[in-house]
C-alpha cells in the first residue's frame, strides 16, 4: 500500500531525474555554444539558448513542485491510514469490553459489589467511544465554525479550572495531579472554543505524562506593545524529540507505529488546539523542560488590558 511505503523511492527517483534534467541541458548549452562560433547565424543561435534556459528552469522548477507535493500526498495518506487504524481501534476494544461484562452480567450471578464494579467499567468504555466521537465532531467542527455563540470576554483561570476538574474526574486523579497558578486575564473567544484547547492540551499531559501524571498549568502576562496571556501546560512526560515538534499539529499526525501504541488517540487533538489558537489570532509552540524530563506547550492569546481595566473600575478624580 501507498500508505506504508517508504518515502525513499519517491525522493531518490526525483533527486535522479533533476540531476539528468540539468546534465541534458547543460550538455545541450555547450554544444549549443561551440556551434554559435562558427555558425553565420549568431543571434539565432543565442536567442534559442536564452529561450531554452527559460523553458529548462521552468521545467525543473515543475519537477521540483511535483516532487514536493507528492511527497506531501504520500505523508497525507499514511497519517490518514494512521488514523483509520487509530479509531478502529478506539472504536472496537469498547465495544468489545462492553460486550464482554454485557454476557457476563446475564450469564452469571453475581454480587452487588461485582455488578457495581462491572458498571463502573462499562461507564468508562462509553465515556471512551464518547470522547472519541467528540473528538470526531470537534475536527468536523473546524470546517464549519458555529457562529451562534457569541465571542465574549472569559476568565482564563476560570475556564482552565473547569477543564481540569473535567479531566480530574474523568481519569480518577488526586487534585494535587494538576496545579494551577499564576495570574488571570480575559480572553475574547467563544466559551467551547477556549474549553477545546485547554482540555486537549491537559488530557494530553495527564495521558502523555508519567506513570504517576504531574500536570503544571501557568499562566503570565507577557511584556510588549500588545497585551497577550501566555498559558504554560507542562507534564513528566518522555517529552517529544525536537525534530518531529512541528509534526504534531498536522491533521491525523500521530508519533510512531499506530499498531504499536499504546495510549488512545486520533492524531486530532493537538489539530484542533493548533487550528483553534490560530482562529484566536495567538500562537502555540512545544518547548522541553529545561533540567527536567517532560514538555511544555505555551499558548499565547491576545488578551484584555488589566490596566485598562483597572482605569475603567477605578477612573482618576480631579480636584
Amino acid at each position: 500500500m501507498i500508505a506504508r511505503r517508504s518515502l525513499k523511492f519517491p525522493i531518490t527517483l526525483g533527486v535522479v531525474l533533476i540531476v539528468l534534467v540539468v546534465l541534458l541541458t547543460s550538455g545541450w548549452i555547450v554544444l549549443a555554444v561551440m556551434a554559435s562560433f562558427n555558425s553565420p547565424v549568431k543571434a539565432v543561435y543565442w536567442t534559442l539558448l536564452a529561450v531554452g534556459s527559460v523553458l529548462f528552469a521552468i521545467v525543473l522548477v515543475g519537477v521540483v513542485m511535483y516532487l514536493t507535493l507528492s511527497i506531501k500526498a504520500i505523508n497525507l495518506t499514511r497519517r490518514q491510514s494512521n488514523f483509520m487504524d487509530s479509531v478502529s481501534h478506539e472504536l472496537k476494544s469498547p465495544i468489545a469490553s462492553l460486550k464482554l461484562y454485557l454476557q457476563t452480567l446475564t450469564m452469571r450471578q453475581l454480587s452487588a459489589d461485582e455488578q457495581q464494579a462491572f458498571f463502573r467499567f462499562m461507564l468508562d468504555d462509553v465515556a471512551r467511544l464518547d470522547d472519541l466521537i467528540n473528538h470526531l465532531l470537534d475536527a468536523a467542527r473546524l470546517d464549519r465554525p458555529e457562529e451562534s455563540e457569541p465571542a465574549q470576554w472569559l476568565s482564563v483561570q476560570e475556564v482552565l479550572r473547569n477543564c481540569i476538574s473535567d479531566v480530574n474526574t474523568r481519569y480518577r486523579l488526586e487534585p494535587r495531579c494538576i496545579l494551577l497558578e499564576g495570574e488571570d486575564g480575559e480572553v475574547r473567544a467563544r466559551n467551547l472554543e477556549l474549553e477545546m484547547i485547554f482540555r486537549n492540551l491537559i488530557d494530553n499531559a495527564v495521558k502523555y505524562g508519567g506513570k504517576e501524571p504531574l500536570v503544571e498549568i501557568h499562566t503570565c502576562w507577557l511584556g510588549g506593545s500588545k497585551p497577550t496571556l501566555v498559558i504554560r501546560v507542562a507534564d513528566n512526560g518522555p517529552g517529544i524529540p525536537m525534530r518531529q515538534r512541528r509534526k504534531i499539529f498536522r491533521r491525523f499526525e500521530r508519533l510512531g507505529v499506530e499498531l504499536e501504541r499504546t495510549k488512545p488517540g486520533t492524531g486530532l487533538g493537538l489539530y484542533i488546539v493548533g487550528t483553534l489558537v490560530k482562529r484566536l489570532r495567538g500562537n502555540v509552540r512545544v518547548l522541553g523542560r529545561a533540567g527536567e524530563q517532560g514538555t511544555v506547550f505555551e499558548v499565547a492569546l491576545p488578551a484584555r488590558d488589566p490596566s485598562a481595566d483597572d482605569s475603567a473600575v477605578n477612573p482618576a478624580r480631579g480636584d
